[in-house]
């Protein structure tokens, strides 16, 4: 007996692929040229679609920026989490999860670059959204910072502060990593871990 065809699911799978594809041109085109210095049309020539295909998917460029942002954040979210073990010292986490946030930032520096230092150009309403997932990785960060503080094992005045210095160091990494350069994402988070505990004034380090 022949097996029964699914034609929803199959446009649906082709209507998925279509926009991971699209999404990938916006985000090359952005990073090439700026959200602003990008039209349609270059995002849709990139996918290999015509400009009027592109609004199949998306109603406008700046959904694009968004869910990218969006997504992007999403992802960071989900590293935190992976790294973190909340059984660990405080030195342990912050050394684990800022090894994932350089890591990541480095490995991903193309899209890291567009959905940090492009939010200017969102819709308000899609700015509020990624701005709550922002916040979301703050409160991951300043949770292990306080703790830190709390236990004696960080030497911290101001834990505020502090938290938006990693955070602020780490996403800087997307503005001018390299794979050209002399280290790769893993070392780039080995040396983040590193300097994470300093910044804080780790009392003690985590065992190598």
């Amino acid at each position: 007996m022949a097996r029964e065809q699914d034609p929803t699911g199959q446009a649906a799978a082709r209507s998925a692929a279509t926009r991971r594809r699209l999404l990938a041109a916006a985000a090359q085109a952005f990073a090439d040229r700026g959200f602003h210095g990008t039209t349609t049309r270059d995002i849709a020539s990139a996918a290999g679609m015509s400009p009027a295909a592109v609004y199949v998917h998306y109603r406008s460029k700046e959904e694009l920026l968004f869910q990218l942002c969006q997504t992007g954040h999403e992802d960071i979210i989900t590293v935190l989490d992976g790294a973190d073990d909340p059984a660990d010292s405080p030195t342990a986490r912050l050394a684990a999860v800022m090894h994932a946030f350089a890591t990541r930032h480095a490995a991903g520096h193309t899209s890291a670059r567009i959905v940090n230092y492009e939010l200017g150009a969102l819709e308000p309403d899609h700015r509020r959204a990624v701005g709550l997932l922002r916040r979301e990785i703050t409160r991951r960060i300043r949770a292990i910072v306080d703790a830190g503080a709390d236990s004696g094992e960080f030497d911290v005045d101001d834990p505020r502060t502090t938290t938006n210095t990693l955070l602020s160091m780490g996403i800087d990494i997307s503005r001018w990593y390299s794979e050209d350069g002399p280290l790769s994402a893993a070392q780039i988070g080995d040396f983040y871990a590193k300097v994470a505990l300093r910044v804080v004034g780790a009392a003690v380090r985590p065992t190598e």
